[in-house]
């Protein structure tokens, strides 16, 4: 395929019925028995972060509402209907496009049923704007039909609002993220790791988008076969076995191999802050493990890594790991703003490597001190 013709994964596997819809399905089933039942409202708001299928549900309820051919149906799901018009709030936020909005609406249909406007980023629209399209959806014409949809519902006025059905995006699950980018990667005709897969959804943070434009560059680099090693080259993070070596000299308390192990990382060029972030990560997934035992779904990892991150676990404390995550959280932070940045980071992985013995101090000299406590107090009973 030709640069000039390729078009990203994200747009060539968009969900193009409810049945395909990946991480909605309630909504999904929702809106499809609405159309069952006849109790289609005549506003809705769609409400979600980034890349969790806000616009592509918007058009699959259109062309169930408005296709019936293969025609319409492509041009519903391009947002090239001449029925199905979609407006982006954000290059079109004024009181006079809002006007000619509501002119517009006075006419029927050229073919559908009804003429429905999907107004995508619909809080950035000025508050002229708002009033304006407020009068329209107080008392809408019977043919048409409006879907706002929204990444900031908070500002939405309450009045506009009150007149939608809404219905609330949430990211989507790891696992399937990951089961969705697998399909499109057989689609592609090519192969990758269980690894891949399940770094690729992570990084994705609930966004099936995210995680196609990621697969997209991923795929750029013309491998046949998709690697995690691959990705951690094109993104620059921490290679996972070298990661590993740094946690497993923490378990040991191993100060002097913990600094040579985020040496050996610090020179293959990551950064700090992606190493905080990459630790934080791997840490939260051994707490995890520690807390809620190995059989918990709450860990999203490959099989082999994940029977790698169980052993691992079994060398700590749940209550020390979480003090570990903390103090990368609270270095991360610090780093930022810091003329010895590396000095930071150092001493918190020595710290970490410490947590143990630091713990054994704590306890002794408690210890020690109640027992005084308590012989200071024999001593009296004594006197």
């Amino acid at each position: 395929m030709s640069a000039m013709g390729y078009t990203v994964l994200a747009r060539r596997y968009r969900s193009q019925t409810f049945d395909e819809v990946v991480g909605q399905e309630p909504i999904a089933r929702t809106l499809r028995a609405a159309i069952d039942q006849g109790k289609v409202a005549h506003a809705y708001l769609f409400c979600g972060t980034r890349g969790v299928g806000k616009t592509s549900m918007a058009r699959i309820f259109a062309k169930a509402l408005n296709g019936g051919n293969e025609a319409a149906d492509a041009a519903i799901m391009a947002g090239q209907d001449t029925d199905v018009i979609e407006i982006d709030g954000a290059s079109n936020r004024g009181v006079d496009e809002a006007r000619e909005l509501i002119a517009n609406c006075i006419y029927r249909p050229m073919r559908g049923a009804y003429k429905i406007y999907i107004i995508d980023e619909v809080h950035m629209l000025t508050t002229p704007a708002f009033n304006t399209l407020l009068k329209t959806m107080e008392e809408p014409p019977e043919h048409v039909k409006f879907i706002l949809c929204t990444t900031e519902p908070q500002k939405v006025p309450a009045t506009i609002q009150s007149r939608c059905q809404r219905f609330d995006f949430r990211t989507i699950a790891t696992a399937k993220i990951a089961e969705h980018i697998g399909t499109v990667i057989k689609g592609e005709g090519l192969k990758a790791e269980p690894e891949l897969l399940q770094a690729v959804a992570r990084l994705g943070n609930g966004s099936m988008r995210d995680a196609l434009s990621l697969l997209d560059r991923l795929i750029a680099a013309g491998e046949a076969t998709l690697t995690l090693d691959l990705l951690e080259q094109l993104l620059g993070l921490p290679d996972r076995d070298l990661m590993s070596n740094v946690i497993d000299a923490i378990a040991g308390g191993d100060a002097a191999g913990t600094l040579e192990a985020a040496d050996e990382l610090l020179g293959r060029g990551v950064g700090i802050d992606q190493l905080l972030e990459a630790m934080s990560d791997r840490l939260r997934d051994i707490m995890v493990l520690c807390a809620c035992g190995s059989e918990t779904p709450l860990v999203e990892l490959s099989d082999q890594a994940r029977a790698s991150e169980i052993e691992r676990s079994e060398r700590f404390d749940a209550a020390a790991v979480v003090h570990m995550i903390a103090l990368c959280e609270s270095v991360q932070r610090s780093v930022k703003s810091s003329a010895a940045p590396r000095a930071l980071f150092e001493a918190a992985l020595v710290r970490m490597a410490m947590t143990e013995k630091l713990a054994d101090v704590t306890a002794l000299v408690a210890g020690s001190t109640g027992a005084a406590a308590q012989g200071g107090r024999a001593g009296g009973k004594k006197r």
